[in-house]
């Protein structure tokens, strides 16, 4: 069973609050676990979580999720920009999926509402990367 570890942004909490149920139906009609949840405060800590669920040897995967809303300035886009890289550079040090389950910039309270399917997404955007991605061990086999 593949183990996930899920990171949800309290910020905008009504609509993640939606975001992880999704994901976690996600994971359960995939059959995978759950393993652990970490809720931060907003998206934009979530790549420091991100990478301490990746560094665990029982967490296969990691799917952030969360949603920012635009404002009057484009803090929106600073904040998911630098999340986005934040949680790439997590994939690639830790060598774990880490996928990317928040929606925005640019979105309304209303359409970020429409869009919580987007962390069922990540879900199985995680799941399969767990599946397709060769086993980096098997490589020091050879």
């Amino acid at each position: 069973m593949t183990a996930l570890g899920l990171v949800v942004a309290e910020f905008n909490r009504p609509i993640t609050e939606q975001m992880e149920q999704e994901a976690l139906e996600a994971a359960t009609a995939a059959g995978a676990e759950v393993y652990e949840t970490v809720r931060v405060p907003g998206v934009y800590d979530a790549p420091l979580a991100a990478d301490r669920l990746a560094r665990r040897e029982d967490v296969d995967a990691v799917a952030v999720i969360g949603t920012v809303i635009t404002g009057d300035t484009d803090h929106d886009q600073v904040i998911t920009d630098a999340t986005a890289q934040g949680l790439t550079d997590v994939s690639l040090e830790r060598d774990t999926p880490v996928t990317l389950g928040v929606t925005g910039p640019g979105m309304s309270a209303a359409e970020a509402r429409e869009r919580v399917a987007n962390a069922a997404k990540a879900v199985d955007g995680a799941l399969d990367l767990v599946n397709e991605l060769p086993d980096p061990s098997a490589a020091d086999s050879d």
